[in-house]
């Protein structure tokens, strides 16, 4: 009996003191997303990433707005978004106590302006966006003088970019040719 408690004795202890004392996470542990909303550019990859759809974001095309949520309550904390963000606005944190008082305290969200068209006015994509693919071709080494001069066709919807490719190019011929055989 007296050995039995020796070997108990020199076992040493078998739990932590947690939560009375912090608890030390692995250095891989995923715990929750942080969301840093001054980085995020509003394109959309990690909702598109997240299996748990967890990450949404909704465009109103109406009030010029997008609006990106993230429900803790549906996040797997599988990394996902982490690894597709461009400008790691997400990453994933060592926190795992979340509880919370009311379900409210579960969403994250943030709201991005969207940049409008400068020839039909629609609004067609987050103005962090257009801004981060300006930044970008300034910093692979674009001449700044010919960003500027083409700054007026990054600012451009897709549909109007496609009228102006068409009506600047050779293809407006081909279609008037076709038109003058027809006749």
């Amino acid at each position: 009996m007296f050995e039995l408690f020796k070997t108990i004795a020199n076992a040493g202890k078998s739990t932590s003191k947690y939560p009375f004392a912090p608890y030390e996470v692995a250095p891989d542990f995923r715990g929750k997303p942080e969301y840093t909303p001054e980085q995020c550019i509003a394109c959309a990859a990690c909702t598109k990433a997240c299996p748990a759809n967890a990450l949404v974001m909704t465009t109103d095309a109406e009030s010029g707005a997008r609006q990106w949520q993230l429900s803790l309550a549906r996040c797997i904390y599988c990394g996902r978004c982490e690894e597709v963000c461009p400008t790691k606005a997400i990453t994933l944190s060592k926190e795992f106590e979340l509880a919370v008082g009311q379900k409210k305290d579960l969403y994250q969200r943030a709201v991005f302006t969207l940049q409008q068209c400068n020839q039909c006015g629609t609004p067609y994509a987050p103005t962090k966006a257009v801004q981060y693919a300006y930044d970008l071709l300034l910093a692979a080494g674009e001449d700044k003088t010919e960003l500027e001069r083409t700054r007026s066709v990054i600012e451009m919807c897709p549909e109007c970019r496609r009228k102006r490719n068409m009506l600047g190019s050779s293809n407006v011929l081909i279609g008037s040719l076709a038109k003058e055989r027809n006749a």
